[in-house]
């Protein structure tokens, strides 16, 4: 990277933001909402995803995808895979237990 400065509309043309907003209070209720769906996600699944790419910058391609089938395999474990298809046979929003 080269430290340049650049506006919004040369960050969003290359993918490093995917919206703009007019005001402080629009982002922030952007923000919110993408909060809220995530918030609706397995807790397990989010958590997980974090762990995956934090450790992942850090290591090869090889031992990253190691560590995402330990995840994995963790995650069988709990009860927000099993919630989470139920809840789409059934058309519902799936509730998930805190972690």
């Amino acid at each position: 990277m080269t430290a340049r400065v650049f506006g919004a509309e040369e960050a969003k043309r290359v993918g490093f933001v995917n919206e703009m907003f007019e005001t402080k209070e629009a982002a922030v209720q952007a923000g919110l909402k993408m909060a809220g769906v995530m918030a609706a996600k397995s807790p397990v699944a989010v958590q997980g995803t974090k762990e995956l790419l934090n450790w992942s910058r850090d290591h090869s391609v090889q031992d990253g995808l190691r560590y995402t089938g330990v995840w994995n395999s963790a995650s069988l474990q709990t009860s927000d895979i099993q919630r989470a298809l139920l809840s789409g046979f059934e058309k519902r929003t799936p509730t998930f237990e805190k972690l």
